[in-house]
C-alpha cells in the first residue's frame, strides 16, 4: 500500500478493524456450532433427557434431526475448506 493510499484510507481503519473482529467472532461461533465433539455431547445429553422422561419421543426425534444436520453441515464445511484452502 502506497503512502497516499494509506493516508486516504486511514479514516476507514476503524471500520476495517470492526469488520475483522466481526469475522473472527463469526468464525469462532461457526467452529463451536459445528464442533463434532460438542454435537456428540449434545446428542448424549438429549438421549439422557429422553431416558429420564424429561422429553418425549417427538422432541427427541426433532433434536436428533437438528444435531445430525449440524454434524453433516460441519463435515461438509471442513471438506470444502480442505479443498479450497
Amino acid at each position: 500500500m502506497g503512502l497516499i493510499t494509506g493516508l486516504l484510507t486511514l479514516p476507514l481503519a476503524p471500520v476495517r478493524g470492526v469488520a475483522w473482529i466481526a469475522e473472527l467472532v463469526a468464525e469462532q461461533a461457526e467452529m463451536e456450532l459445528y464442533d463434532e465433539q460438542r454435537i456428540m455431547r449434545e446428542l448424549a445429553e438429549l438421549e439422557m433427557a429422553h431416558d429420564a422422561g424429561e422429553i418425549g419421543d417427538d422432541q427427541m426425534n426433532e433434536g436428533v434431526e437438528v444435531l445430525l444436520g449440524r454434524l453433516e453441515t460441519g463435515r461438509q464445511l471442513r471438506e470444502w475448506r480442505a479443498q479450497h484452502g
